[in-house]
Parts: C-alpha cells; sequence; structure tokens
C-alpha cells in the first residue's frame, strides 16, 4: 500500500499540492484523473521520489519512502515519465534491457532476459525489437517505454500518460495489460490517464484532482458520478451504464450549437 498523508509541494511559491491524503491499494489499478494543472504528474513525481515536498509524509508498505536506499527503491517501484529521450541510438530491446539496471548493474543474467522477453511480447514489440528506436512511430515508441518499465519488475508500476500518442486499438492493447498485471501477477498500478472513460472501465480505484487538491478517491463506481464529474472539470457529463460500465457522454450543449452554426454558415 501507498499512504499519501497531509501533502504539499510548492513551485516557485505557487502551491501545485495541497493537503493531499489517500491511500492506493496493493494489487489493484489506481487512475489519476482531472484538468490540466490539477498536480496528477507532481503527485506521481512526489510518490517516486523524483521530487521533494515541503509538508507531509509518503509511505511505501509503512515505510516512509525517504528511508529507502536508490537502488531498493529501484526494484520496489518504477516509473514512466511523460518526457522520454527519444534521440539515443539503441533498438527496442536494448531500451527495454535499461529496465534490468537496478537488479544486473549492467550484467544481464538468464533472469534478466526472460524478463526482456516476456516484456516485449507483452507489448507485442518482438517482431521489431531490433529497430533502432528513431526509426519508430511515436506510438511504437511509447509501447517501447512501457516495455522497459514493465521489465523492471516491481510490485509498483506508475505510468504518466502511458496512452500518449497511441491509437484506439494500442492504447486498448496497454490497458487490458496493465489490468492483466494487476489482477493476475498482484502489480499496484498508478495511471495518469485524461480519458475518463478508459479509466471507468479499466481501474479499479481513481483519484480525482482539481487545482492541487483532492476532490475524491475511492473504487471507480464512487468517482464516476455525475456531480463529482461535472465539479472536477466544471462541464456537464452524463453517465451512461452499458454492459455493466459506466460510460460518461460530455459536450457542452452551447459550444456544440456554435460550431454547428459556423459549419452552417460556411
Amino acid at each position: 500500500m501507498i499512504r499519501i498523508q497531509g501533502l504539499k509541494k510548492s513551485i516557485q511559491n505557487k502551491v501545485i499540492l495541497q493537503d493531499i491524503d489517500v491511500e492506493i491499494s496493493k494489487g489493484r489499478l489506481t487512475s489519476m484523473i482531472g484538468p490540466n494543472g490539477a498536480g496528477k504528474s507532481t503527485l506521481l513525481a512526489a510518490v517516486t521520489r523524483l521530487i521533494d515536498f515541503e509538508e507531509g509524509s509518503i509511505e511505501i508498505e509503512g515505510r516512509t519512502i525517504t528511508d529507502y536506499k536508490s537502488n531498493e527503491l529501484a526494484k520496489k517501484l518504477s516509473i514512466l515519465k511523460q518526457s522520454n529521450h527519444t534521440d539515443l541510438n539503441i533498438t527496442v530491446e536494448q531500451l527495454v534491457r535499461f529496465g534490468r539496471f537496478p537488479h544486473s548493474k549492467g550484467r544481464l543474467k538468464p533472469e534478466d532476459y526472460k524478463q526482456i522477453d516476456y516484456a516485449l511480447e507483452l507489448l507485442q514489440l518482438t517482431d521489431i525489437k531490433d529497430r533502432n528506436i528513431k526509426t519508430l512511430s511515436g506510438g511504437q515508441r511509447q509501447r517501447a517505454y512501457v516495455a522497459m518499465t514493465i521489465a523492471q519488475d516491481t510490485d509498483y508500476i506508475l505510468l504518466d500518460e502511458p496512452l500518449n500518442n497511441l491509437d484506439m486499438k494500442h492504447s486498448v492493447q496497454i490497458m487490458q495489460t496493465l489490468r492483466r498485471l494487476a489482477k493476475q501477477l498482484n502489480k499496484t498500478i498508478v495511471i495518469v490517464i485524461h480519458d475518463i472513460n478508459f479509466a471507468s472501465c479499466y481501474s479499479d480505484d481513481i483519484i480525482a484532482l482539481k487545482h492541487g487538491r483532492l476532490v475524491k478517491a475511492g473504487t471507480k463506481d464512487e468517482v464516476i458520478q455525475t456531480n463529482v464529474l461535472n465539479q472536477l472539470y466544471d462541464m456537464d457529463i452524463r453517465i451512461e451504464e452499458i454492459r455493466g460500465q459506466r460510460i460518461c457522454v460530455y459536450y457542452d450543449e452551447a459550444m456544440l450549437d456554435q460550431t454547428l452554426d459556423s459549419v452552417q454558415s460556411n
């Protein structure tokens, strides 16, 4: 379990996170949702010790994150950031190998190769594993970075907008893969995601943030509620239930009328 209590983070005297109290349960897929500037990526970075914070505490399995040595934490928790270096002159497989560094220190053993092959197969990258990452599409490259993170084989996997640059097919593939890792391998998956319908359909739990504050945290059915989402996004969101899944339908009628008027006038 990850326990966050009283977290506050400011950047250049601007409060980014304020009074965040939330628990992330083990073996479940948790999505962070909210508008731009809500503090989602900052919260993820704080949990992974990429940034400091002024107040509060973060614990992983009962230990504060400051108690972990860097290599110990790297074996417990992995993260995929939004920005990845794409100018590296390496192949897909070589990139995925980086995920094994906390375990191998560059000297790969049979177990390391097993995890690398597993991650490549899981993300359907085996057939392009010898391609230079510079030659890949944005979506292929994103999947390669996700594979690198999974190859690290940590109990906790944190992904900041893993669906960036992915088409619908591969977005579904990634979400199904993450769901399977949580359900079958008891991995704790935390993702920052903008598509609330993906969050609704694939998550166990959801954390909703706005202006650096916690709006709601709970199971997906507790968060995917009209009153919660309307407050979160400042727009009307209708929820329909299809095959047991809550699907969000959202559009601004006034803006839609303006768009239609504009199209018709042209």
